[in-house]
C-alpha cells in the first residue's frame, strides 16, 4: 500500500509553521515513515508531481502569487488544512488591513526609517511583481478549507496528532493540551 502524500507551502507568513513541523523533533523520522512529502520546502519539491492527499498551508494571501498557490493547493490536496494564525485570520500580516496600499508602500519604499536615497521616488511596479490585494485575506475566504490548526505557531504536538489523525484515518482526539497556549 502506498503512503498518504503531504505537501506544504508558505504564503504571507513568518515560516513559523514549518518551524512548528520540524519541532516533531524524532517523530519526524516516524512521519517519513508514514507519508511521503511531494511540493515541499521540506524536502525543496518546488512542483507538484502528483495529487495529494494532505496539504498544509501556512500564512494567509497578501497578494496574486499568494492566491495562486493556495488554487493550486486546493486543486492538488485531497484535504487542506490551514495551520496557524495567518492562514485562519490573516495574522500579522492582516494588520496592514487598515490602511491604504498606497500608503503601505509609500511608507515602505519612501518615507520609512530606513530607506536611504530613493531621489527619484521610485515605488516597484514591475509587471512580473505579484500584485498586492486589497487587503490580506485568510485562506479559507479563497478556497474550501477543510480543518484548521490555531496558534502562532501552532505547538507541535498538535501538527503531530493532526497528522497523524489525518494520515491513519482515525478521528481526531485532540485533548486541551496541544490546544492550550502558555
Amino acid at each position: 500500500m502506498s503512503k498518504p502524500i503531504i505537501a506544504t507551502t508558505s504564503l504571507a507568513g513568518c515560516f513559523g509553521c514549518h518551524m512548528s513541523v520540524l519541532d516533531i523533533d524524532e517523530r519526524i523520522l516516524e512521519l517519513i515513515e508514514l507519508v511521503e512529502f511531494n511540493k515541499s520546502p521540506i524536502d525543496d519539491i518546488k512542483k507538484f508531481t502528483k495529487k495529494c492527499d494532505i496539504g498544509l498551508i501556512e500564512g494567509g494571501c497578501c497578494n496574486s502569487e499568494n492566491v495562486h498557490v493556495l488554487k493550486e493547493f486546493r486543486e492538488h490536496c485531497r484535504i487542506l488544512v490551514s495551520v496557524g494564525e495567518c492562514a485562519i485570520m490573516g495574522g500579522l500580516p492582516a494588520m496592514r488591513n487598515g490602511i491604504p496600499i498606497r500608503e503601505c508602500l509609500e511608507e515602505a519604499y519612501l518615507n520609512g526609517p530606513t530607506v536611504v536615497a530613493n531621489e527619484n521616488e521610485i515605488i516597484p511596479n514591475d509587471p512580473e511583481l505579484p500584485m498586492l490585494l486589497d487587503r490580506v485575506y485568510p485562506c479559507h475566504e479563497i478556497v474550501k478549507i477543510d480543518y484548521f490548526l490555531p496558534g502562532c505557531p501552532p505547538r507541535a504536538d498538535l501538527i503531530w496528532e493532526a497528522l497523524v489523525a489525518l494520515v491513519t484515518g482515525n478521528e481526531m482526539k485532540l485533548p486541551y493540551e496541544v490546544f492550550k497556549y502558555d
